[in-house]
């Protein structure tokens, strides 16, 4: 009887330790997602912007918090981008969108969905355009456009 009172007292003794473990797993879920978001981040803030000598982040059309990654599955991740342009009726929306939508292609080192939207209220034609950054087929054609895809390789380049 002491013996399985002594047991009982040690399994008792742990449970604190153990649930510390689940706890500490389950709050790495959250770091891991802004650590893949800051990866994002990194990899887009240097985008040239089309008509401006300017990176989109120093004209604050990206920002850290404009990046989200959720978990969809084991090691495959949904990255959500909502970025602002300049003005509400910027006519290089779109392209602005085409240029995070292929330098993340190329470069995101994870498997992931994209899905790139104009933040809510700030361009005049956001649904049209949101529909056109977001559809395979229109990306592609764009990117067939040598004139067009001069622009974005333009813009997506690394700075020295």
């Amino acid at each position: 009887m002491e013996r399985v009172s002594g047991l009982f007292s040690w399994t008792l003794s742990r449970v604190p330790w153990l649930t510390g473990l689940f706890e500490r797993g389950a709050a790495r879920q959250p770091r891991i997602m802004e650590e893949k978001a800051l990866e994002v981040y990194d990899l887009i803030r240097t985008i040239r912007d089309p008509e401006k000598p300017n990176t989109l982040e120093e004209l604050e059309v990206v920002t850290e918090s404009s990046v989200e990654v959720q978990e969809r599955n084991e090691d495959d991740y949904l990255v959500i981008i909502r970025f602002t342009p300049t003005v509400p009726h910027c006519s290089l929306a779109t392209l602005i969108g085409l240029c995070l939508r292929v330098k993340l292609q190329r470069c995101l080192p994870f498997k992931h969905k994209l899905e790139i939207y104009i933040s809510e209220g700030t361009h005049s034609t956001e649904e049209d355009i949101n529909k056109q950054i977001n559809d395979k087929e229109r990306v592609a054609a764009a990117m067939e456009n040598p004139n067009l895809r001069e622009i974005v390789e333009q813009c997506v380049l690394e700075p020295d």
